[in-house]
């Protein structure tokens, strides 16, 4: 942490309270108005939203192994530009993060970087392969301390091995976060089952294929008390299953995507592989319902599913192309277009889905925490007045692949602080060479 000192003015909380906020030692040391700047530098935070710094539970940030997509460095970057101070990073490397080895590589590698906190996610299974289970126990126990698990881009789809998977990560308080896919009714799947996927020819990916196993899986965690989180929700059935499976009992979270709260099957008609993702993007009747349970609390959070790929993934035909939207950096403007300006949610729900909760059901510490006195200085703080398209200067990871080029978001974020030192700062990102001698010097 920084051991240089800060005073945030005039910034607005997310319960509506002005305040100044300094910070000392990587810690928030007072609240309040008017402030002794006196040993400290000074932002006008006048007309700013001070968050607690974000925290998304699913990132994909392809180190090691598919480096031509995105690295530790360029992904955490991307993410300090989006105002996320901590990044739950998928197993779907190579080699996989199955191994104590692996998701301790990975924590080095975002320790180095200095922009965000990188905690890995662990594989259920080995190799993602769906056979036997991964070394859970030896990754709970590492450096790491891994406590979500999962397959994502794949489900584990064998009953047997999911409740295995369930019953052991129950014993470290950790969560299985499932790839909510039958893989046999989705061979071959190229977009959301329906009206325009009969029109375009195109394979369809049915809503019943996420359904049945969010159903099957609620069952089996509370079969063994274990805890359950559902990736990437992205249909009005699930909705109701997970709202059926809450008012059971049962220890079930789940996540959706700002693409899914803005984004629908329409715009496949355009062919454009920027709008290939999986699960697909659904009816503009499962995008309404996906904004409603967030607004209610159904749906737990909101997470990016941040996938860049290499252009030439996508700039193809779209049944070559690959699956997957880049995400950090539009994540808080999407939100606000969705689910603040229309009145659904306030920005302390905001705080909720996009820090506190994410950081619970990781069980990470330090982090998501409200805005306090003695709080670690996670903070971003955002600018919600300003309307303009969203364009490739907003992205600041190694990959291009954005759904939301030229689209008209809200917003922008202007300060992102990480450990007490800003790795944004009105609106740039700080060199890595800036980073590391804060980090020597602290």
């Amino acid at each position: 942490m920084t051991t240089r000192a800060f005073l945030i003015t005039g910034a607005r909380l997310a319960d509506g309270r002005t305040t100044d906020i300094r910070i000392e030692a990587g810690r928030v040391t007072e609240l309040g108005a008017g402030l002794d700047a006196r040993g400290a530098e000074t932002i006008d935070a006048s007309g700013l939203i001070a968050l607690p710094g974000l925290v998304d539970l699913h990132t994909h940030l392809r180190e090691p192994g598919y480096e031509q997509s995105e690295t530790v460095l360029t992904g955490t970057r991307a993410a300090a530009a989006g105002g996320f101070t901590t990044v739950f990073a998928m197993a779907n490397t190579s080699p996989v993060a199955d191994t104590a080895g692996v998701v301790e590589q990975e924590l080095a590698l975002g320790e180095a970087a200095g922009y965000a906190r990188v905690q890995p996610i662990g594989a259920v299974t080995v190799g993602l392969q769906g056979e036997r289970l991964a070394e859970l126990g030896a990754m709970a126990r590492s450096r790491a301390a891994v406590r979500v698990f999962s397959d994502d881009g794949f489900c584990v789809s064998d009953s047997r091995l999911m409740r295995r998977a369930l019953e052991y990560v129950k014993t470290v308080d950790g969560v299985i976060a499932q790839h909510a896919q039958d893989p046999a009714l989705t061979v071959g799947a190229q977009m959301n089952e329906g009206t325009v996927s009969a029109e375009l020819g195109l394979t369809g990916w049915p809503a019943v294929a996420e359904e049945s196993i969010i159903a099957r899986d609620v069952l089996l965690a509370e079969h063994v008390g274990a805890r359950l989180h559902v990736c990437h929700l992205s249909t009005a059935g699930s909705v109701e299953v997970l709202r059926w499976a809450k008012a059971r009992g049962a220890q079930v979270t789940a996540e959706v995507t700002p693409h899914h709260l803005l984004l629908t099957e329409e715009l496949v008609r355009g062919y454009d592989p920027r709008y290939k993702v999986n699960p697909p993007l659904r009816r503009q009747e499962d995008v309404d319902a996906l904004r409603l349970a967030v607004a209610d609390g159904t749906i737990d959070i909101v997470a990016t599913d941040h996938a860049p790929h290499p252009v030439e993934a996508k700039e193809c035909e779209w049944p070559a192309a690959a699956n997957g939207m880049v995400g950090l950096e539009s994540a808080l403007s999407v939100v606000q277009a969705t689910l603040v300006d229309p009145g659904h949610v306030g920005w302390s729900d905001v705080a909720r889905i996009l820090s506190e909760a994410p950081a619970r059901i990781g069980r990470i510490t330090g982090q998501g925490e409200p805005i306090a006195v003695g709080s670690t200085a996670e903070i971003t703080l955002y600018d919600p007045s300003p309307v303009r398209p969203f364009g490739t200067d907003r992205l600041r990871g190694q990959a291009v692949n954005s759904p939301f080029i030229g689209t008209e978001l809200p917003g922008r974020v202007v300060w992102t602080f990480h450990d007490g030192y800003p790795t944004l700062a009105d609106g740039e990102l700080r060199e890595p060479d800036d980073i590391a001698a804060e980090l020597v010097r602290a």
